[in-house]
């Protein structure tokens, strides 16, 4: 642990919230203390209401928010006084301690408070942090983590024993602490949950943290068992594992409904611990702490026998909610996690971000099994404890409120040609639908200019077999399968007769424009017959197949021949459930292929200028890149679902072609 307190950054932070965004900001850069909406802090103020009475304010986080970005916007106002008497309720049911937090909010646009605000309110300090430290719930999951927690903690924090989060533990945590606090209590540990520390400072109760923190490290760190920076990158084979990746995925969407992203991790850690032998005892406890049940669920699946972990999240339902309170409904049983030794670790998710953030969580949970193994020996909490908080009514209410999921929620789009025009409006177009996107260019920009982890940028000369063969490897394995294919990538030479045209030139176009997509539909093809929803392709033709100009042979032969193989993938492809349709723009001139040069010369042989050129359609319009793609994402969504083989002009209207 190390302060990350800066003087000169903490000056722009100057009121008591403001301070309050600061260090739990310092506390969100540091992700071996909270992950992903993890942890909480809070700060009481007092304020003048409207009517000048002065009230007693808590700022607690807002669910949802985390803590490495938040604002103070992302800071609910809770009345004080009212906390404090719910705290001496003897009980509060979930519903009613959402409701009591929500009305007493001062703000009515805040955030919903944080289910630990009670908690907050109780603890007799101005600022309050709360994180779930990789280092103690290292120790804490062991069999004697109690017993080391006390010894490491025992003369200035109070140790609280495992109690699901929301009222129970709010009161119990005010019990406890009013019992045993006293002049030189720093901070509270719950067991198998987190850390507290608190002060009359931003500054103090921040550094109070790390220092608690660091405690936990130093005592891992006297065994051995806090470093793991030896973890090796095994030496695996490095053979193709697309379609294999491709049938789990197809799999675990079928048992989730919808479809599922599978990403495979290939970081050190997580390659060396899918290695391990003693998988099914370290493995098949539980997370490192309930928080994390509904990201990860409670135990990853071991090799892919889908069907057996489904049968045995069954079991597992049955087993606890046979002794619920209320009557309770099974969440979906796909897995969030997946271990095998051919496949690597790979997670699941609806989204690029869902299966990163998983991710994320599981790495440290493995980080946090590992320093507990080299200490003594992994032991999670008991499954109740676990399952418990998956199908606590407060968690389960975060998952209905995420909203409607965009119509290519969990689905991968491939798109040649990325980095300009066509292809890179594709590209943004799929993505606004929720897809990832698996994105092919030969031109370097097409990795830089998405930053987001819902894209693959990557360089590929689609002429070369192997660099598509690499191409759909890493894009199977980063997000788990092909859904559609946009064939967008082409060449159009600048005009050239009949006569004058040269043929290595004439065999340049025709590699790019046909033989590389006819090579690229050959190997995507197992790929979109896995496709959950079905496989789609978007070919890009050209106005030049039904119209075509002098001087564009080359080009409007490939093209020509691109169309015909379309047609004749609609008809060999249906019965695999891949619709197959094209698309004949014309004109489109902020594309790759208009250069300057081009478009004066097109212009130039019809004895036009060049904006004239621009509009020459029958409805005086000039199209562009983002008409067209629209256009490829609705040909690729529900509106098209029972159309393939179509030809579509996007063209403003041309006599010819009509």
């Amino acid at each position: 642990m190390k302060s990350l307190w800066s003087d000169a950054e903490a000056k722009q932070y100057s009121s008591e919230l403001a301070q309050r965004v600061y260090t739990s900001r310092l506390l969100g850069r540091d992700d071996s203390l909270v992950l992903h909406g993890g942890g909480n802090t809070s700060v009481k103020i007092v304020e003048t209401n409207c009517v000048g009475e002065q009230q007693d304010i808590l700022y607690v986080k807002g669910s949802g928010w985390d803590l490495v970005s938040i604002e103070e916007a992302g800071f609910a106002p809770v009345r004080m006084d009212h906390l404090l008497k719910l705290a001496k309720l003897p009980s509060l049911s979930d519903a009613d301690m959402v409701n009591e937090l929500k009305t007493q909010c001062t703000v009515a646009t805040a955030p919903s408070p944080s289910v630990e605000t009670i908690l907050h309110a109780t603890l007799p300090y101005k600022y309050v942090d709360h994180t779930h430290a990789d280092a103690v719930l290292s120790l804490c999951n062991t069999p004697d983590g109690e017993q080391v927690i006390r010894e490491i903690y025992g003369e200035d924090t109070v140790i609280i024993p495992y109690i699901m989060p929301g009222f129970d533990l709010a009161r119990v945590c005010a019990e406890r602490f009013a019992a045993e606090a006293n002049e030189k209590t720093i901070g509270m540990v719950l067991m198998n949950h987190g850390i507290f520390s608190f002060a009359e400072s931003a500054r103090e109760s921040y550094e109070r943290m790390i220092e608690l923190v660091a405690r936990s490290e130093a005592c891992l760190a006297s065994k051995g068992a806090w470093q793991l920076d030896n973890i090796a990158k095994p030496d695996l084979t490095d053979e193709s594992k697309r379609l294999p990746h491709a049938r789990l995925r197809a799999e675990l969407s079928t048992v989730a409904g919808k479809p599922q992203l599978l990403a495979h991790q290939a970081d050190a850690v997580s390659e060396a611990f899918s290695q391990r032998d003693d998988l099914r005892i370290i493995a098949q406890q539980g997370p490192a702490t309930p928080d994390h049940v509904i990201r990860t669920k409670q135990l990853p699946l071991l090799g892919d026998d889908v069907a057996a972990y489904v049968a045995a999240y069954q079991r597992y339902f049955d087993q606890h909610a046979a002794k619920a309170k209320q009557p309770l409904s099974m969440l979906n049983a796909v897995p969030k996690v997946l271990i095998d030794k051919a496949l690597g670790l790979c997670t699941v998710g609806s989204s690029a971000k869902e299966v990163s953030i998983v991710a994320d969580i599981y790495r440290h949970t493995i980080s946090i099994i590992l320093r507990a193994e080299a200490w003594s020996r992994w032991q999670a909490l008991p499954s109740e404890d676990v399952f418990e908080m998956e199908y606590w009514a407060l968690e389960q209410a975060k998952l209905k409120n995420s909203g409607t999921a965009p119509t290519f929620s969990g689905e991968v789009a491939l798109v040649t040609g990325a980095a300009s025009g066509i292809g890179r409006a594709a590209v943004d177009a799929m993505l606004a639908r929720g897809a990832a996107v698996i994105a092919l260019d030969i031109d370097a920009a097409v990795i830089t200019h998405w930053k987001r982890a819902d894209v693959l940028g990557l360089v590929c000369d689609v002429t070369q077999e192997s660099a598509l063969e690499e191409a759909l490897e890493q894009g199977v394995r980063r997000f788990g399968g092909l859904d559609m294919l946009v064939v967008n990538a082409g060449v159009f030479p600048g005009g050239r007769s009949i006569g004058e045209f040269d043929m290595g030139e004439w065999r340049a176009v025709q590699q790019v424009n046909i033989d590389a997509n006819m090579q690229l539909l050959k190997m995507a093809h197992p790929l979109l017959k896995l496709a959950p929803n079905g496989g789609r392709v978007v070919m890009m033709g050209s106005k030049n197949v039904a119209a075509p100009g002098p001087g564009a042979s080359a080009y409007s032969a490939s093209k020509a021949a691109l169309t015909q193989v379309a047609r004749i993938a609609a008809l060999e492809w249906s019965g695999d459930n891949i619709r197959v349709n094209t698309l004949h723009p014309d004109c489109v001139f902020d594309t790759g292929i208009w250069s300057d040069e081009v478009l004066q010369a097109r212009a130039a042989h019809y004895g036009v200028t060049v904006e004239q050129y621009k509009r020459k359609n029958l409805l005086k319009v000039e199209v562009t890149s983002q008409d067209v793609a629209e256009l490829v994402a609705e040909s690729c969504g529900p509106l098209f679902a029972k159309i393939t083989g179509a030809q579509i002009p996007v063209d403003g209207g041309n006599d010819r072609v009509i």
